[in-house]
């Protein structure tokens, strides 16, 4: 059990697609000294930077972490890079968990950033996504990720009776979450029919089961709470911070719907936490299309094996019993990848402390999950928080 990391605030640039003119230092510089001033700290408080950043083809920056300690005044702080595809951010934040617990950093700043959506064409992104898999098998060989996330969503489907109404379901309801956050990229109003009649990508996908492409960074602030200012109350803080590795080649699974290295990754974290996953109260859940929210949500456990059932049972829903992605998740809020992980962690913890500037779960629950993962659920990060 890790008892000893405190969240000490956090902030996000907006996700969208930037048309401005300002580049991912920008958005960087900006979530840094949001988070500072919601931490009530200051840049000689940080003693050490991770950074989370997908791809040096986005940024076309090598070495982005000292590039960026140097943006934000940090130089003279400890900083690196974290990169695992997807799961960048949230395993940048794991990183930052891991030097505080172990006293080798008192305040770590975590800053994830990603220019997804303005820098490269919508196609040679999905290019570089394909090299996120097997790149000898996979990418190389003109396979997209929609591609490989479509198969796995058929073989759940076939196995679990899921249906497209039951994915249409999640991408209607994650916009909606979005609309209260005005850091979202898509915050739509939309139909079930709208979901189902848009243009198909790869069966059984159309195109508003998929997520967006964004630009956006977000940064949070880590630290035990004796080295933080007094808050009356108090801090969210993290019980476990676990990961997990699944099989890279989806062919080679034996079940290619189902997300055992997620399984995995939850199994762990609700032991390190002392917890079952019957005491999560919300959860942030990795949902790059619509199915793959059903398929994470079977892994995690959060619905007693019956997991398609709670779904239309809407116990999901913000005033469901365990309500996912009040954030409107990838989905809504959007996905500038090394950004979202730690944006997933910003809402748990926001949440928690009860006040999150979104849509505010009903009943604030004790523990929140997040959950993140890079290629089809081949690198898994979940974390588990606690309210104060």
């Amino acid at each position: 059990m890790i008892s000893n990391v405190s969240f000490a605030g956090g902030a996000m640039a907006p996700f969208n697609r930037r048309k401005d003119g300002s580049s991912f230092r920008d958005w960087a510089r900006a979530a840094v000294q949001g988070a500072l001033d919601d931490a009530n700290l200051e840049v000689s408080d940080i003693d050490a930077l991770v950074v989370a950043s997908e791809s040096d083809f986005f940024t076309m920056q090598l070495n982005p972490a000292a590039l960026l300690a140097d943006e934000c005044g940090l130089v003279g702080v400890a900083a690196k890079r974290v990169e695992g595809g997807g799961a960048s951010g949230h395993l940048a934040v794991h990183a930052g968990v891991a030097e505080v617990a172990s006293g080798m950093a008192r305040r770590v700043l975590v800053l994830g950033v990603e220019p997804s959506a303005s820098h490269l064409k919508g196609t040679d992104v999905g290019a570089l996504y394909g090299l996120s898999f097997d790149a000898w098998t996979d990418g190389m060989t003109g396979i997209d990720s929609t591609s490989l996330y479509a198969l796995s969503a058929q073989a759940f489907m076939a196995r679990t009776g899921a249906t497209v109404a039951d994915f249409a379901r999640i991408a209607v309801r994650n916009r909606a979450h979005a609309c209260a956050n005005a850091n979202a990229h898509l915050p739509l109003d939309i139909s079930l029919d709208e979901v189902t009649a848009s243009p198909v990508v790869a069966s059984p996908y159309r195109r508003l089961d998929c997520s967006p492409l964004s630009d956006g960074a977000a940064a949070i602030i880590l630290a035990r709470t004796s080295d933080l200012p007094a808050r009356p109350q108090g801090r969210a803080r993290f019980r476990a911070a676990v990961s997990a590795v699944d099989t890279v080649r989806l062919g080679e699974r034996s079940d290619p719907g189902f997300f055992a290295g997620k399984q995995r990754a939850a199994q762990r974290a609700y032991a390190a936490a002392g917890v079952t996953a019957a005491d999560i109260g919300m959860a942030e859940v990795y949902d790059s299309y619509s199915g793959a929210q059903l398929q994470s949500l079977e892994a995690l456990g959060l619905a007693n094996g019956q997991t398609i059932a709670a779904e239309r049972e809407d116990v999901f829903s913000a005033q469901g019993a365990v309500p996912v992605n009040l954030s409107g998740g990838l989905l809504g809020q959007g996905a500038p990848v090394g950004a979202t992980g730690v944006a997933q962690v910003l809402s748990a913890a926001l949440q928690l402390e009860g006040r999150y500037f979104g849509q505010q779960v009903a009943n604030a629950p004790r523990f929140a999950l997040v959950d993140t993962h890079g290629g089809i659920a081949t690198l898994n990060a979940v974390s588990i928080l606690e309210a104060p």
